[in-house]
């Protein structure tokens, strides 16, 4: 009796746990996370460094400790850079937060790219990532996506 009262009793408190997160997650609005800037820090004969600054707003009523940012940046479908962040930042309730991604580049392979630029002032990006944020109802893992057309300043 006690064995089947054990296993009955364990049974409850897993399907709780398992309902309470699921409960948990219907509840948390997902980051959105948008390209924001390219600022050249550095450019050379081989190749570069960029801050990309992404901006993340938080729909929820909570604030949001971002713990990982992992990302992949294309220039024209090809790949410029990828990495991961692990710095941690902090997205207030109903608010927005800058984070700013050191990416090193190297010329070979963006041909098609920096003459675009050089030509029209203007280049299609496309940043691909997840954002892992710790909040009160858990710790989720976000994927985001986002494409556009950079445009140089002054064009």
């Amino acid at each position: 009796m006690k064995k089947r009262f054990g296993l009955v009793g364990a049974t409850v408190v897993i399907l709780g746990v398992a309902g309470c997160s699921a409960l948990g997650r219907q509840a948390f609005a997902n980051p959105t996370v948008t390209l924001k800037d390219v600022k050249i820090v550095s450019v050379g004969l081989t190749g570069g460094s960029l801050d990309v600054v992404l901006n993340v707003y938080n729909p929820n009523g909570y604030r949001l400790d971002a713990t990982r940012l992992s990302y992949r940046l294309q220039v024209d479908s090809t790949p410029l850079a990828n990495g991961v962040m692990d710095s941690r930042f902090t997205v207030l309730e109903k608010d927005s937060s800058r984070v700013s991604i050191p990416v090193t580049f190297s010329w070979s392979g963006l041909g098609a790219g920096v003459r675009q630029i050089v030509n029209t002032g203007a280049v299609n990006y496309r940043v691909i990532g997840d954002v892992t944020i710790r909040s009160p109802v858990g710790n989720f893992t976000i994927p985001f996506t986002q494409t556009g057309r950079y445009r140089t300043l002054g064009r």
